[in-house]
């Protein structure tokens, strides 16, 4: 079963379980107000009666001439049920169609013989149950059965209660316009509840294909970038959790394609850079072995250049390697940045000379301790001096050092800056890719392989810091790390 049909299912089944309990709910409440009602109206009704019996007690001051007087009881009841109370609505009655108020006056009632009262004090079968009782609850007159439920309805005499008339309880309404009235109530109760489940099915489907259709969406998203399409962009329009997982889902289709041409460029940089000083090797040797170049040290020496090129790039290739799956071990201590670089300066500054650029030092005598690994910090300032001497052609490059507190915490910012040709913006941001390197700078002079600023964000990462480039203000390109300080 597809989602949406799933959720339709859902929300009409849920909806027709509150629809009916409500209208059974309704119905049963509608069935006990009636009945109340009734029963209070047949209380109402019998006032006179109540009325009559408080002036029976008030003869004697006692129930001295109602006691055991069942025929008397019943002469007083059948007068006053006669003129307002519908005997053949009472509880126990037999089921008959009703009769009209005529009718029911015209016939005697069941406790009656002739217009007589009953001698027994029990009421023929079928008849409702009335009975007298005095204050003390002792039976007076009348018949009083334990199964069935009674009003008590209190006698007073000079504000003084003297008795209980025990009007039975209706359980059932089983005729008469009140029975009409409920069954007109509960068609009615249905033809609502049928008319609330079309309106809610009319509603729930749509909303159910409005929730379902993003997430068919994303699943065929979804297909497509297993089979390895990963230009994949789902347009979703919604402000809610569903607009976030497409954004998401758009995002990781995103990544997923920069990573495939990331590995794409790889094996194409990796497989030139291989194979560039192999063939060189080959053919010098193949020419030394064909006897069209002598074997001599000059030549061998050319060779054996070439392997330390090809070795050169291996072991930054194994360094990356190490680093990608966390190989590059670190033993980091708390050392004071300033201090360190200061005695680090001279083989920089002798480095750079003998390629005739000058390095300029902006220290401000920084005092900050950094906790570092300090073999891989010379690693990193070696590879960015061997940066700036390979492609920037500078006359001058200068490293600053200075503290700078950010949104994060304090922070030390060493700057490596050079007035070399610098590099185009579209250029900045790959720096730091592996083997990513300007065409331009791309020849056998140079012979770096680009892997050197990947190395060197590696490093700087491992040390929870960032590093970035920059145009340089004097011209050429601005290699930026931030550091955080060890408090």
């Amino acid at each position: 079963m597809k989602i949406h049909n799933k959720l339709f299912f859902v929300f009409f089944s849920f909806s027709l379980l509150l629809v009916s309990a409500l209208v059974l709910l309704i119905q049963w409440s509608i069935n006990k107000g009636v009945i109340d009602y009734v029963n209070s109206k047949d209380i109402e009704a019998l006032k006179p009666l109540v009325t009559q019996l408080e002036k029976e007690y008030k003869k004697e001051n006692s129930w001295q001439d109602l006691r055991g007087h069942h025929k008397r009881f019943g002469d007083i009841l059948f007068l006053h049920l006669q003129g307002e109370f519908s005997v053949s609505e009472l509880p126990g009655r037999p089921n008959h169609p009703p009769r009209d108020r005529q009718d029911r006056i015209s016939q005697p009632d069941p406790m009656l013989r002739d217009g007589h009262p009953i001698e027994s004090n029990r009421p023929p079968r079928g008849q409702a149950s009335f009975a007298l009782f005095d204050h003390n609850k002792n039976l007076i007159a009348g018949y009083y059965d334990e199964n069935i439920e009674y009003n008590k309805t209190p006698i007073n005499a000079n504000e003084v209660n003297v008795g209980w008339l025990m009007i039975p309880k209706k359980k059932q309404i089983t005729d008469g316009y009140e029975l009409d009235l409920i069954e007109q109530l509960q068609s009615y109760l249905w033809v609502i509840a049928i008319f609330t489940m079309f309106l809610v099915a009319l509603i729930t489907f749509p909303i159910a294909r409005h929730i379902a259709e993003p997430i068919k969406k994303i699943i065929l998203g979804m297909h497509k970038l297993t089979q390895g399409d990963y230009q994949q962009n789902i347009a979703l329009n919604r402000k809610d959790e569903l607009g976030e997982l497409s954004r998401d889902f758009n995002e990781l289709a995103l990544t997923l394609h920069e990573n495939e041409g990331a590995r794409k460029r790889w094996l194409a940089n990796i497989s030139h850079e291989l194979r560039t000083p192999v063939a060189i090797l080959r053919g010098e040797l193949e020419a030394m072995l064909d006897g069209v170049r002598p074997i001599n040290e000059k030549n061998i020496d050319s060779a054996n250049d070439e392997v330390k090129h090809l070795q050169h790039l291996i072991d930054d290739l194994d360094q990356l390697s190490s680093a990608d799956i966390g190989g590059m071990h670190y033993r980091k201590k708390t050392v004071n940045l300033g201090t360190w670089f200061k005695s680090e300066v001279d083989k920089y500054t002798g480095f750079l000379a003998a390629a005739n650029i000058v390095l300029v030092v902006d220290n401000n005598e920084t005092e900050a301790n950094v906790f570092v690994d300090t073999t891989r910090l010379c690693q990193l300032f070696e590879n960015l001096i061997n940066n700036c001497i390979k492609y920037s052609e500078a006359s001058v490059v200068k490293i600053s050092i200075e503290l700078y507190t950010s949104l994060t915490g304090s922070l030390i910012r060493i700057k490596v800056e050079d007035d070399g040709v610098g590099v185009e913006e579209q250029h900045l941001q790959r720096l730091f890719e592996y083997l990513y390197r300007i065409e331009s700078s791309r020849n056998r002079k140079t012979g770096g392989a680009g892997l050197g600023l990947s190395i060197c964000a590696h490093i700087v990462t491992a040390h929870q810091g960032s590093i970035k480039a920059l145009a340089s203000d004097l011209g050429g390109l601005a290699i930026v790390i931030e550091l955080p300080l060890d408090q």
